[in-house]
């Protein structure tokens, strides 16, 4: 009998970058998300570690003062590379830093930066040639310094496969997410949502979360009942003229309202609240694609494999392939 070598078990060992001046909440993110006990995951659920960068004592944003129990060494035996932040996006990053990254990144590792951490990706030469994204504070500076990075503005993460960027602090919490769903299914990610009271994950980019001006008290109440309605009705057509008449509005003022409150025109709100319903659908049933368009208010598949393909750079296969339930499911709480 021909002898068939079996595949290697992923690396689930994730270790996350502390430094001086280190960013706490971003680091926060990665211990809460990975670092954390989680039995009903089972036994195949990630190990955590942190690697100092500097010797000695560090600080952190907030007057904490703190060691850590390995060093760069921890680097070269991690699967998943967390760099939350950076003490500046005019910090230089130190060399053996860098040179431990792409030592790694060459070895298999993957790399996720959150908000301006994405600096030190960038130093170390990882996303050249690669799309990336950052806080949109940084995003002029990043494409500034680095012109070989394609750098998105209005998007809350991008996953280049081995290399992952995220954008501002919070939009960690998505990229993380995103990464479990990556190794785990939908419902493993949507477990660790649940008991950090997040959404699994949030549709929409950076532009909603740009400064704008606040919709009036009076303005929000009638937008909501709007928003609600057209999610909860996905299959229905909607004219601006419609939409407006519901919110008692004229539709001049209406478009620029709801621009000020979602940061994005109707047409294309809609259009993700659709996508959001068609991947759910991918990720959680055993539909057809015809039937998944259908329900999601898409039309036809081809329709949902066009807007899939704009928007997420992938088919409606593939995402089902890559996130759609794991044969082995973890074990509820």
């Amino acid at each position: 009998m021909p002898k068939h070598d079996t595949p290697p078990s992923p690396n689930r060992l994730v270790v996350a970058l502390a430094y001086d001046g280190l960013c706490t909440f971003e680091f926060g993110v990665a211990v809460e998300v990975f670092g954390l006990a989680r039995p009903e995951m089972g036994e195949d659920w990630y190990r955590f570690a942190v690697a100092a960068v500097d010797e000695g004592e560090m600080r952190a944003t907030g007057g904490v003062r703190f060691t850590a129990d390995g060093g760069l060494d921890l680097i070269a035996q991690a699967g998943t590379i967390i760099v939350p932040g950076w003490r500046g996006i005019d910090a230089p990053v130190p060399e053996d830093l860098c040179a431990a990254l792409r030592q790694a990144h060459e070895n298999g590792a993957r790399l996720l930066s959150i908000c301006s951490g994405v600096f030190v990706l960038a130093a170390s030469g990882l996303l050249n040639g690669r799309q990336a994204t950052t806080h949109w504070r940084y995003t002029d500076a990043l494409k500034a310094r680095f012109g070989e990075i394609e750098v998105l503005p209005d998007v809350l993460y991008v996953d280049s496969d081995t290399v992952l960027t995220s954008a501002g602090s919070a939009a960690g919490i998505d990229l993380c997410l995103h990464l479990i769903r990556r190794d785990f299914g939908a419902k493993a990610a949507n477990m660790v949502a649940r008991r950090l009271v997040v959404p699994p994950h949030r549709d929409g980019g950076q532009a909603q979360f740009i400064n704008k001006a606040v919709p009036e008290a009076h303005e929000k109440a009638r937008l909501g009942p709007v928003l609600d309605r057209m999610q909860a009705t996905l299959t229905e057509d909607y004219t601006v003229a419609r939409l407006a008449n519901m919110a008692g509005m004229s539709s001049r003022t209406f478009l620029r309202r709801f621009e000020a409150a979602t940061g994005t025109t109707p047409a294309k709100w809609l259009l993700l609240q659709r996508l959001s319903k068609a991947k759910d659908l991918l990720e959680t049933s055993k539909l057809g694609m015809e039937a998944i368009a259908e329900t999601s208010g898409l039309g036809s598949a081809a329709n949902l494999r066009h807007h899939f393909r704009q928007q997420f750079s992938t088919t409606p296969a593939a995402y089902r392939e890559r996130f759609g339930a794991k044969t082995v499911m973890p074990r509820e709480a």
